[in-house]
């Protein structure tokens, strides 16, 4: 086959595949985006929302956590207390997490009169659903793997748009790098697509990267091969003997994604009355912890007192498993701790939120949103203008295991993301049992 005509076909493939894959993910990328731009001010919205129950009035004295605790049991006397967050500063409420008739409430408490300032059932929280969307699109495992598999298709859309944007004959920076706006309508909804899709690229292929270590499927994979490899937790974050539970971290607590498949310790029972959140927060203060961490409150005997922090910086990330009769610190989890794969999904996950540089990493992060959110709604419409009136419009071309550079591409990303590779033999399935069998369908898709 002369080159020109392979090239010609290789180029309509790649076409074919950006084209169907975007008009597919399109929607779902486009939530992911919304959803990521409002969850980068969860901070800013939340001290807004929650401005009555956070904000407290300072005094000479704080009460001790028992006294506080004593107005969440009159209030909810047959409660289970699961969590104490104490305020990281003068002006901050306290919030205690109880389990009460299948419900989880937040009593916000204020720390100098030991009253309640309010409270929140914590499948109320605006952020947390925004959270749920953009994780598993309140949909759960499902969800999940869509978001994954939406993610996975991303990376895709972003190397076949890379080719097809890619200069073959270049005559200036006119729809490279800025769109053409005298060159009339066809043109100008091509740069408004491809334009800002190539300045935001490289962007979402970090958002894309550092938000795949949450996922069920890819996620929980990398973190076995980290820990597997070493790259997890030393056993230098263990004081005295190892741990004998079988329980990971992430099992009682919510903790830092290095720390999720940390062992939980077990209390020796030393004694039969356990220490009181009063000791217990004396021992965080004393670690040196950053002061928005919350305690798990052990519900079993053998159970342990785990304090937990997600503060902006990575270098500030503690997980700490505490004896509950002796007070020991039993394990100290910190960022030094980690390997160095640990230590970069910490800075990509801090990255992500935009935490970690403050406001400048908030409006990086919420640039590129917008940037996707506008390269997802053009393409769609340059989609739309393109295509005929019947039919989705796409090149002919042949099929992709005619197309040997892309296929080894596809194979590559298929086993990188294992997703990506089960959805392709979804779509092979799909192509060679209906489309290529039904004429009115294989007309439709144009092959």
């Amino acid at each position: 086959m002369p080159k020109k005509t392979l090239g010609r076909n290789t180029y309509k493939t790649i076409w074919r595949w950006h084209l169907y894959a975007g008009v597919l993910f399109a929607p779902l990328l486009l939530l992911l985006a919304v959803t990521g731009s409002v969850y980068l001010f969860k901070s800013e919205i939340e001290s807004v929302l929650y401005q009555e129950y956070y904000q407290v009035d300072p005094q000479k004295e704080k009460l001790a956590v028992s006294e506080q605790l004593e107005e969440v049991k009159r209030l909810y006397p047959e409660a289970i207390v699961t969590k104490y967050r104490p305020g990281e500063d003068n002006e901050r409420s306290s919030e205690v997490t109880i389990s009460t008739n299948e419900e989880s409430l937040t009593l916000f408490i204020d720390p100098y009169t030991g009253k309640s300032v309010g409270e929140l059932n914590n499948e109320d929280r605006i952020m947390d659903k925004i959270e749920e969307i953009h994780g598993e699109l309140m949909a759960g495992t499902l969800g999940d793997r869509m978001v994954e598999l939406a993610a996975c298709w991303a990376i895709v859309l972003l190397v076949t748009g890379f080719f097809l944007w890619f200069p073959k004959k270049p005559k200036g920076m006119g729809g490279v790098l800025f769109p053409r706006l005298k060159k009339g309508g066809k043109i100008l909804r091509r740069d408004l697509h491809a334009v800002p899709a190539f300045w935001v690229s490289g962007g979402l292929l970090f958002l894309i990267l550092t938000g795949l270590p949450w996922s069920g499927l890819w996620g929980a994979n990398f973190q076995a091969i980290t820990t597997n490899t070493g790259e997890g937790y030393p056993p230098s974050v263990w004081i005295g003997e190892a741990p004998v539970s079988g329980v990971e971290t992430q099992d009682i607590a919510e903790v830092p994604w290095a720390a999720e498949t940390l062992d939980v310790p077990i209390s020796s029972l030393q004694g039969l009355v356990p220490q009181t959140l009063d000791q217990v927060v004396k021992i965080a203060e004393q670690t040196g912890i950053y002061p928005t961490y919350s305690i798990i409150i052990p519900q079993e005997p053998e159970g342990v007192y785990t304090l937990s922090v997600f503060p902006p910086k990575a270098q500030d990330e503690a997980t700490i498993h505490i004896d509950q009769y002796s007070g020991a610190v039993l394990a100290d989890y910190r960022y030094d701790n980690y390997g160095i794969i640990g230590k970069v999904v910490a800075w990509g996950i801090t990255l992500h939120k935009g935490t970690q540089f403050g406001l400048a990493n908030q409006l990086a992060s919420l640039i590129i949103c917008l940037g996707v959110i506008l390269t997802a709604i053009s393409g769609v419409y340059l989609w739309w203008k393109r295509k005929p009136k019947k039919g989705m419009g796409g090149p002919t071309a042949p099929a992709l295991f005619k197309t040997k550079m892309f296929l080894w591409l596809m194979i590559g990303l298929g086993i990188l993301f294992p997703l990506v590779g089960l959805s392709i033999l979804v779509v092979w399935l799909f192509d060679w049992l209906i489309i290529q069998r039904i004429p009115v369908v294989k007309r439709w898709f144009n092959v």
